[in-house]
């Protein structure tokens, strides 16, 4: 379609120059009725851009598999509609982007950033006219696009009322899920069911094509903007649903608005999944410029006490944040190489129903039985830091208005992480006026009020010097790339289910899932490590659902900068396996996947970022695996030591979670090694270079 100011030019040419663009016309329109094809810098993906119609369409290949049918783009503001009647007025296609960046910390420290790019400016037609650019980049593991609504000549504010990105799938695939908008925010099992079983999903939501490949829709650099779930409609189309406001709107402000990248992650294998960094890549760069104290942490604390009900987050005789109990922590650490003691329920406001009383919390007052100062020097003299545990109950206006002090505080106590928390279900977050206090609204966790919030804190925190670990958070999209204080985060099923959940706990295959949902978005703070598998004292109903040694295989397969040793401590006493929680480090070079299928294994290979050792993890799911795999990582022309932690021959996480064997072997590269893990099994490897 032509543009208005170019009609008029071309009344104005000699006739065989008119001739001659129309010629040149004819081809450019029949390319656009099939698609504007960018392809990647390896030739693996094809995206086209078309309008049809007036409308915005894309599509994605692989190869000559279709990926996406055509798709609608678009949006419906308030008063406004930017769901067809475009013309395209302009193509761009940009430079090859080849670079390669650091990761300060990281699941590999070497990243690539590698793809071809595309930017299709859009203009609607008649008087007044709304100006649309869309980003593309191809990727060979994937592809990734984001809109820019461009300043408008009388228009400065918009609401978005509605974002019409499509993904139309090309054949039913099997899908992992978990449900969008219910009580418990993003932590539930995941589900395997078929695209046309789903209803409206959280992403990541991962895929298996019949034509073998592996899919994951997601979205990056998620600032001032409403999450995205999927809705399902039409049969196999999914469309964007953006977590609206209490009123209703969807996204409220100025243009331009640049929105996040809507990604599509596509692999050969489950593995290519987790070692595709398209996400990362579609951040902007660090904005920090000292990131030395960024320190990945592997730590210990008073938290699985309380939630197996021995300890209490509230004052009484089983108050678990007293300075003794710390104190004990914190020589446990030092003795053990920890690098930090969390601490919960420390600060005044855990009495009486605590969601109930958000507003009562006070995060810098500490509960009389617990010496924060005296505590933070004694860490300090002992090697060690505290790690401060910040309970919202989502009382947002509470805590925005105390969180420079406490920041400020936690600096010049030494103190370098905290562990935010906002408890709270479903849409329970009372948005209110800053001076007042009124309720203005009941927001989402995922909205883009708190979007807002949660960056808000994670920005104030560098300035102090504060690394942030955010339960029941804003899902991960990238962004410990541009901020790399944002170490890690929840935001799925943890540990702490095992001590309490009415199901019983997460099932052996649970484990073998995140890794390829929930965690493709970034790092999470499951805290593995617990070596008491069954409560029947506190908990008879509930146990930990694997064997001791897939304990110490999660150390490996689910990757964390900040890693805690979560059982009670004296659990670990006399333990010869406590040794691999010891050595294993929290932060890599590379990450290499051996073997992985979806709901039922996976084994992961990472080498240590500051030595030559080399650890592994290999889980399972109910069944017992035989594997044999190919030392190919470790370097050429040496030899290894493996430290291997493996479950017993009669190991079962039913009815013989304990059994272990600690053995050694001479290992090199390129020999075969053979795995054997049992049912809830794991088996964990240190591949330590002679």
């Amino acid at each position: 379609m032509l543009s208005l100011s170019f009609r008029r030019l071309v009344r104005q040419l000699p006739f065989y120059v008119v001739i001659i663009l129309s010629s040149l016309i004819t081809v450019a329109c029949e390319a656009q009725e099939k698609g504007i094809p960018l392809v990647s810098p390896g030739g693996t993906h094809t995206v086209r851009f078309m309008v049809d119609d007036g409308v915005p369409m894309y599509s994605v290949d692989r190869g000559n598999s279709p990926i996406i049918l055509p798709s609608k783009l678009g949006f419906e503001l308030n008063g406004h509609s930017l769901a067809g009647e475009f013309e395209l007025i302009e193509e761009t296609f940009l430079d090859q982007v080849d670079e390669t960046w650091e990761q300060p910390w990281g699941e590999k420290q070497w990243i690539r950033n590698n793809y071809n790019a595309s930017v299709y400016t859009l203009r609607t037609m008649g008087e007044d006219p709304w100006m649309l650019r869309v980003h593309f980049r191809a990727y060979d593991d994937g592809v990734a696009f984001r809109y820019e609504i461009l300043p408008h000549e009388t228009i400065g504010d918009i609401e978005i009322m509605d974002e019409l990105t499509e993904f139309v799938l090309a054949a039913d695939h099997s899908a992992w899920w978990i449900p969008a908008y219910q009580w418990n925010r993003y932590e539930f099992l995941y589900e395997n069911t078929s695209v046309s079983e789903l209803d409206v999903v959280h992403t990541p939501v991962t895929m298996e094509t019949h034509d073998g490949y592996y899919l994951s829709f997601h979205e990056a650099a998620l600032v001032d903007y409403a999450s995205m779930a999927l809705q399902r409609k039409d049969g196999l189309t999914l469309e964007a649903d953006l977590a609206e406001w209490s009123d209703g709107v969807k996204v409220r402000g100025s243009l331009p608005i640049v929105t996040p990248w809507r990604t599509i992650q596509i692999a050969e294998t489950p593995g290519d999944l987790i070692t595709s960094y398209l996400i990362l890549n579609c951040n902007e760069p660090n904005k920090l410029e000292d990131v030395s104290w960024i320190e990945p942490t592997k730590y210990v604390g008073i938290w699985w006490e309380m939630h197996l009900g021995t300890s209490t987050w509230f004052q009484g005789e089983k108050h678990g944040a007293t300075t003794e109990n710390t104190r004990y922590q914190i020589d446990f650490a030092a003795d053990h190489g920890f690098d930090a003691v969390l601490v919960e329920g420390w600060n005044v406001g855990w009495d009486g129903d605590w969601i109930a009383n958000a507003d009562s919390f006070s995060f810098t007052q500490p509960y009389p039985d617990y010496d924060l100062h005296g505590l933070a020097d004694y860490a300090l003299e002992s090697g060690v830091r505290l790690i401060a545990h910040n309970e919202t109950s989502v009382g947002i206006l509470n805590y925005e208005r105390q969180m420079e002090d406490a920041y400020k505080l936690y600096q010049k106590l030494g103190i370098r992480a905290i562990k935010s928390g906002y408890v709270g279900h479903r849409k329970e977050i009372k948005r209110r006026d800053p001076v007042s206090g009124e309720v203005l609204g009941l927001e989402w966790h995922h909205g883009q009020w708190m979007v807002n919030h949660y960056q808000k804190s994670v920005e104030l925190a560098a300035q102090y010097q504060i690394m942030v670990n955010v339960h029941e958070p804003i899902k991960d999209t990238g962004l410990r790339r541009t901020w790399p204080n944002l170490i890690t985060r929840e935001g799925a099923r943890g540990q702490e289910f095992n001590a309490w959940a009415e199901d019983g706990g997460n099932p052996p295959d649970h484990t073998c899932i995140i890794p390829f949902t929930r965690l493709l978005s970034g790092p999470m703070d499951f805290t593995p490590g617990i070596f008491d598998l069954h409560f029947p004292d506190s908990r008879p109903d509930n146990r930990v659902q694997t064997t001791l040694m897939k304990q110490l295989a999660l150390y490996v397969v689910i990757y964390s900068p900040l890693q805690m040793a979560a059982d009670l401590l004296e659990n670990y006493e006399d333990q010869p396996a406590f040794q691999f929680i010891e050595d294993v480090p929290v932060d890599w070079e590379d990450t290499v996947v051996l073997n992985a299928k979806i709901g039922d294994y996976l084994t992961i290979a990472r080498k240590d970022r500051n030595g030559d050792d080399w650890y592994l993890g290999s889980v399972t799911d109910e069944n017992p695996r035989e594997f044999s795999v190919v030392l190919d990582f470790l370097d050429e022309g040496r030899e290894y030591t493996a430290q291997v932690y493996a479950d017993a021959d009669d190991a079962d996480w039913d009815t013989n979670p304990y059994a272990h064997t600690i053995s050694e072997q001479i290992v090199s590269h390129g020999q075969t090694y053979s795995i054997s893990l049992a049912p809830g099994g794991g088996q964990a490897v240190r591949f330590i270079a002679d």
